[in-house]
This record gives C-alpha cells, structure tokens and sequence, in this order.
C-alpha cells in the first residue's frame, strides 16, 4: 500500500476516533454543554465560521464538530448550518484558486495533494461528477483542484457543490445524536461500502482499459489510391 493511501486512512480513522470521543463527552455532559454554547444566533455563526475557516485551510477539519452542534441544536437545523459553511468555505477555497493560482492556494494546500487529485477532474458530465466527487474526496482539495484546473462555470461549481454536501451534512449530524454503539456501527459500514465502490470503479475501470487496449487502430486512409 503506498505512503499517501496509508496517511489517508490515518488521517480518516483519527477524525472518526476524536468524532467518537466527542460524541461520548457531549452526551454524557448535554446539560453542561448547552449551558456553555446556548441556543444563540451567535453561537451558530461561530459554528458556521469555523467550518468556512476549516474548508479554506485544508489541515483544519471540523467534522469533530458536528456531533457537539447536533445535541444541543438538533440534528436537522446542525445539517443547514453545516451545508452553510461547507458551501461558503468551498465558494472561497474555489475563487482563490480561480483567480490567484497555485502560488496562494499551495499555503493551504500540500501541492501533492493538489497534483494527486488532479487526475479526479472529469472531462464529461462535470455536473453529476462534482456532486459525487464531494462525498469522496475532501471538500477543501476538490474546490482548489477544480479551481486551478478546471474550466466549471462557477454556478454549476455552486449548484453541484450545494446538493453534494448536503447528504453528508444531514447524515452525519444524525449519526452524532446516535449512541456510540450505533455510531461506530455506522462508520464500519460506510467504510466498507466505500471499500466496496473503491473496488468496483478499480476493476471496471481495468476492463475498460483492456478493451480499449484491444481495440484495432484505426488506419490511415492512402489518399493516393484514394484519388
């Protein structure tokens, strides 16, 4: 397994640990917690702050975040927030790229990740493929990939970012009201359907490859004979 896919996993397995952690300490703490955050317009604007600053600055990550928001305001108004912020943070991460280029975008982004994901930008139904792309790969590389690389008009960008974070948004605001037992129930099986859809695309994307490797070249036409 190489190195990149390896930091990966690390990185995905410590987000779910400390998701876990935090779950536990907020639902065995609620009454305390929604005395320190409150129900507020103010607090809910720091929560939406945080995930635009998490998806600008790719080491940041907020999604630790969503189980504490999720018990004090409700799962369903913790996933309009969190569209809110990843859809800003992502407009922003996006139009920086677009407009400054690679020297800004490389101070908060590895430029590896950046050449690594490159190859993820589809040349057809560009639409459909961002709103899949955003339940896969990281919401804060995808915008600075797409930004930098691709020629997407920013309201499709908009349009297929919005409706592709908003399923995780509401999923994992649920999750975060869930017990731990069914939380870690959940992550195993997300995981392994990933795993699952991983292995899929790999193997159809090998035959693929075989048959257009198998495939006649087409000849030159002779257009002295032609004549």
């Amino acid at each position: 397994m190489r190195k990149d896919k390896i930091d990966a996993a690390i990185g995905i397995f410590v987000i779910v640990v400390i998701f876990l952690v935090v779950s536990y300490l907020v639902q065995s703490n609620l009454d305390y917690v929604k005395s320190i955050i409150g129900v507020s317009p103010t607090s809910m604007l720091i929560y939406v702050l945080i995930l635009v600053f998490a998806t600008v600055v790719a080491p940041v990550n907020g999604m630790p975040l969503l189980p504490v928001a999720s018990n004090v305001w409700g799962w369903f108004l913790t996933g309009i927030l969190s569209i809110i912020g990843w859809t800003i943070g992502s407009i922003i991460a996006f139009s920086l790229a677009r407009k400054y280029g690679v020297p800004l975008v490389k101070k908060f982004v590895p430029i590896n990740d950046i050449a690594k994901y490159e190859k993820l930008i589809p040349e057809e139904n560009i639409f459909w493929s961002i709103v899949f792309l955003r339940i896969s790969v990281p919401a804060d590389i995808l915008s600075y990939v797409l930004g930098l690389f691709s020629r997407v008009k920013f309201r499709t960008y908009f349009f297929a970012t919005l409706i592709g974070v908003s399923p995780l948004a509401f999923v994992f605001a649920y999750v975060g009201t869930m017990s731990i037992f069914y939380q870690i129930i959940t992550f195993i099986t997300a995981i392994l359907i990933i795993l699952l859809g991983y292995s899929i695309g790999k193997k159809y994307k090998r035959k693929k490859l075989m048959r257009e490797s198998t495939k006649e070249p087409v000849k030159d036409l002779d257009l002295k004979d032609a004549g």
